[in-house]
């Protein structure tokens, strides 16, 4: 089996060494850049399958990557690392199209097991029952494929509002808690920082509800999380 490939963009040589040591000793095929801007060099002719990425980088930052990124149509995975405490760094990497994020300083076990547990949820095959495509009203999701179609047209997820998506369907007319989305959807076995699954719910239902405001599809329960809901059984909800 190939090497599962990391690109990690870090500024700092220190915190570089480190990602790269740790991430060899488990196996996974190392590349690091030191910018911004390296990021799109690096990609074509390393072809991570998965990019470790600073906020704050020179020439280029790291929400000015994501965003150039998923511009470009590119869902690699990215986990973004960031020194800052303010949560709104930390959504406006997920709202521009980070998969996950850390803060400095981290643990780099933790960073591996992030890392793994979303290497291993886009690479599991498909069962016999999940290749058959799942509908919901005009919504289409072909999860051999990795695709989502809404009236016909195919709509760009990234690797985790795709799992998101996915998880929420096998479990369609049940509530489910942010915790049990974290364990589901991200294979977090500690407690996470459930802001994560908000941020992601609310770009699903960008892309795949007609009003993201009065959603008819991803409906929230309050004070307990969320569920996904038939058209039909819209009308029957308490």
């Amino acid at each position: 089996m190939m090497k599962k490939k990391i690109l990690v963009v870090d500024d700092e040589p220190s915190i570089s060494m480190l990602i790269e040591f740790n991430l060899k000793l488990v196996g996974f095929e190392v590349h690091c850049v030191y910018d911004g801007e390296e990021v799109f060099s690096a990609i074509p002719q390393f072809r991570p399958d998965l990019i470790v990425l600073d906020l704050m980088l020179p020439k280029m930052d790291g929400i000015q990557v994501c965003r150039k990124l998923r511009s470009q149509n590119n869902m690699v995975p990215i986990v973004m690392l960031t020194a800052m405490q303010d949560l709104s760094d930390k959504i406006a990497g997920l709202d521009n199209g980070a998969d996950d994020y850390m803060t400095k300083p981290f643990s780099p076990q933790e960073l591996i097991s992030r890392i793994q547990a979303i290497i291993r949820r886009i690479q599991i095959l498909p069962s016999a029952m999940e290749n058959t495509p799942v509908q919901i009203g005009p919504i289409v999701i072909r999860p051999d494929q990795r695709e989502v179609k809404v009236k016909g047209e195919t709509i760009e997820l990234t690797p985790k509002e795709f799992d998101l998506l996915l998880f929420l369907c096998k479990h369609r007319g049940k509530v489910l808690s942010r915790q049990q989305l974290l364990h589901g959807v991200w294979d977090y076995h500690f407690l996470g920082d459930t802001r994560i699954v908000d941020v992601h719910i609310s770009h699903l239902r960008d892309k795949i509800e007609t009003n993201a405001r009065t959603p008819e599809y991803i409906v929230t329960i309050r004070n307990v999380g969320y569920k996904l809901m038939e058209p039909s059984a819209k009308e029957s909800l308490a």
